[in-house]
Order: C-alpha cells, then structure tokens, then sequence
C-alpha cells in the first residue's frame, strides 16, 4: 500500500474552500492559510491547515515528505474550454490578420474553422494523437490538470466520431482528466454550405442521426453550439440543444462572440452549464445571466489573439452576481496557448479582475461548469488531490509574470506528472 504524501513548507496554500460556485465578492475568497500543509491518503485528500494542525494527524507520522520551500500551493487548474484534438497551427491566417484581414474575411475566404475541419479530416489518426499527446503534457507543466476537449473539426460523422473516440483513449493514456464535449455544430461544413437550405439539413442531420449515436456510445457529456453569424443561427442552436438535452447531453454554448445574437439568453432557456465568450453581452444580459444559474466562461486569449480590444464586460458580470469562469479556449485559430496562468495575466490587465477573482474562476467556478465542484476545484477533506505549485511566494505573482511559466510541480489524483523543481522529498 502507498505511503500518505504530506506537503509542507508553503508560503501561502490556496485552498478555496467554501461555497461553490462563487458569485460577487465570494469570488475573492481563497481561503489562504499561511506555513500550510496537506495530507494525501491515495488519490484524495485527507487533511488540509496549518502546519501545526496537519501535522497531528495519525496518517502524518509515516507519510513521504515533500516541502516545498515556501512556495505557493493551489488546486490544479480546470481549463473548462478547449479544442484539444487538432491537425495543425494556423499561422499563415495569423499573419493575414496581422496584415489588417478580419476573422470574418478569413472565413469567408476558406480559412478559419473550415481550415481546421478540412486538416483534420485528412490527418492520420496517429498524428492527430501525438499532437494532442503533446498538448495535454503542456497543460500538465503548466498547473492545468482538468481540461473539457470538444468536437468540431470534423463536422461529419466519421471525423467527429473519430474525435470523440480519440478523447476516450488519450484519457486512458495520460493523467489530464478529459471531459468531452460534442460539438458538431461548430460551424456548416462545406459540402453542405452548396445546399440550398444546408444549415437546416445539417441541422437536422445532428439532431436525427449524429447526437443520438454520440450519446448512445457515451463518447461526450456535453452538447456545444456556436450561435453566432456565419455560424448558427438562434433556432438553429435550439434544434441542436434541445435534441442534446433529450439524448443526456448538457447544454453549453458559445454565446455573443463577435456579435450579440441572444445566445447568451438562449443559453438560460436551455439551463445550459455554460455560455462562453460573451463579448457582446448587453446589461440585461448580464442581469438575466446573474438571477440563473449559468457560468459565463469567459476565453481573454481568444480576444487578445485577434487583436480585438473589445473584451468580455467581467467586471459587470462579476458586480451584477453571475458566475465567472476563465478557460484558455486552446484551439489552432484564434487562442494557441496552453496556459493558464497567462490567462490568469490577461484577466487582471485586460478584464479587471484581481487576481484573487481570477484564480476562483479558473478553479473552483470552472469544475463548477463541468459538474465537477464535488472533486475538483478546490484543496478539501474527500476531493481529488489536484494541485499545482508555483515558483512565488505571493499568489499574486502568477499573473504578475505575464508569458511566464513558474509551475514547478503538478499532481494529479496524488501523483506527479509534472515537477522541474529540486525540493526535499522525505
């Protein structure tokens, strides 16, 4: 039997116990203790305080040692938005961007969500495995130990199938836990966007056909729409949800992006877990969004990508009581980073959160979002021992050192599976 793991040594532990999911100024609660420690028994956690008092407990006299040297401890992150199995970058619409074309143009003209669609469908099952291998060793090495990987680089049923498939095995593979996500509904693919009414049979063809078999495999527990122009449009993304919804898949949507469409409203019909993005949010969205019970996941790395200025109003959304989470949007096109803590960074600078808001959201309100908040997000008795440990002696350093990643230790379920620092291990 495995010996307990006791950690010691940290200059600040960042527990967030408590409430979940954090609204208003409980979004500020960390739930600091500091000279903190944690015992683990297996995969879960089996005390957690002060030094003092941890170290009382019967488990704690035969527990392997790890002190990690004044350094600061939290959950590991949740990323609850990503697009993790892809076939390639897409540099070359970075650069036509950086020459003045908009993300609409480049759609329009091939590129964009159909470019990845057009890779991914060509790509050997092997490379699209090692690039999204590569991938999950990144969010590792950078404190992420949960992420949600969606669909919708396929758009047909054989790629998305393979996509989903694909989730399954590389969470048999590795220690990031994979929570997957059907989005075939990301954009119309091109062989129907030559119909007449293609959206509409495409449409059909997900609620008929393609939903019912992603369900009846259990390849995904969510259902995602992008309702949104050049996309899906209102009662389109309601066909989609609803026939999700009857299958056993959660709703989610991608909500208000690059215009306001009433996405964000569609998304508290349908008591959806989440609507993500929400650049174009009005004020009584925002109040609508605060009386329900979705989590407005907000992606600042897709914004600042693009080069757009107009950020998600998280401030408004914060005040007004919705909750927030924060996620990477990892994907090819308009969000290629794996890091959370630069999301963390782009939170405080660009969305005004501080940063104690935006490491709640990018824990504990995002398990929240993917029904999670009983094992993730949070350092407590009974959880899943998930966590990271960052090089600062101050939790405000994270975001602070903008682009750069001080992880040195992640651990997921009581194991290590990312560690690049020299610390005492008894």
């Amino acid at each position: 039997m495995p010996r307990p793991i006791l950690i010691t040594g940290s200059a600040e532990l960042l527990t967030l116990r408590g409430s979940s999911p954090r609204r208003g100024r409980e979004l500020r609660e960390l739930g600091l203790i500091r000279d903190g420690a944690l015992l683990i028994e297996d995969d879960r956690i089996a005390a957690v305080g002060t030094r003092k008092a941890v170290l009382r407990h019967p488990l704690a006299r035969r527990a392997r040692k790890i002190d990690v040297e004044g350094r600061v401890v939290l959950p590991g992150f949740v990323d609850s938005h990503t697009h993790l199995v892809c076939a390639a970058s897409r540099a070359a619409e970075y650069e036509h961007r950086i020459g003045g074309a908009t993300y609409e143009q480049i759609a329009r003209a091939g590129g964009g969500i159909v470019n990845s669609v057009k890779r991914l469908r060509s790509a050997a099952p092997e490379s699209l495995e090692a690039r999204a291998m590569w991938a999950l060793e990144e969010f590792a090495r950078h404190g992420t130990t949960t992420i949600e990987a969606k669909s919708g680089y396929g758009l047909n049923a054989e790629s998305e199938l393979k996509t989903l498939r694909l989730h399954r095995k590389l969470a048999a593979r590795q220690p990031v836990e994979i929570v997957s996500t059907f989005l075939g509904a990301h954009v119309v693919p091109p062989e129907y966007r030559k119909r007449e009414n293609g959206a509409d049979d495409y449409v059909k063809f997900l609620a008929t056909r393609l939903i019912p078999r992603v369900a009846d495999e259990g390849l995904a527990e969510f259902c995602d729409v992008y309702c949104e122009r050049g996309a899906f449009n209102m009662k389109q993304s309601r066909t989609v949800l609803i026939a999700g919804d009857r299958c056993g898949l959660v709703p989610r949507i991608h909500a208000e992006q690059l215009s306001r469409s009433g996405a964000a409203r569609l998304a508290i019909e349908m008591k959806a877990a989440s609507a993500d993005h929400l650049e174009h949010v009005n004020t009584a969205d925002i109040r609508a969004l605060a009386k329900s019970g979705v989590v407005a996941t907000l992606l600042p790395g897709c914004c600042f990508h693009l080069g757009e200025k107009h950020y998600a109003p998280a401030r408004e959304l914060i005040d007004a009581g919705t909750i927030v989470a924060l996620a990477t949007d990892y994907n090819p096109g308009t969000s290629p980073t794996l890091s959370m803590s630069m999301i963390l960074s782009l939170a405080c600078t660009q969305l005004r959160m501080t940063p104690a808001e935006a490491i709640c959201a990018a824990t504990i309100n995002a398990a929240h979002s993917l029904r999670r908040a009983g094992r993730h997000g949070s350092l407590e008795v009974g959880k899943f021992a998930d966590l990271a440990v960052f090089d600062v002696a101050d939790y405000r350093e994270i975001p602070y050192y903008f682009g750069v990643n001080l992880c040195v230790l992640t651990m997921k379920r009581g194991k290590v599976v990312h560690s690049r620092a020299p610390m005492d291990v008894g």
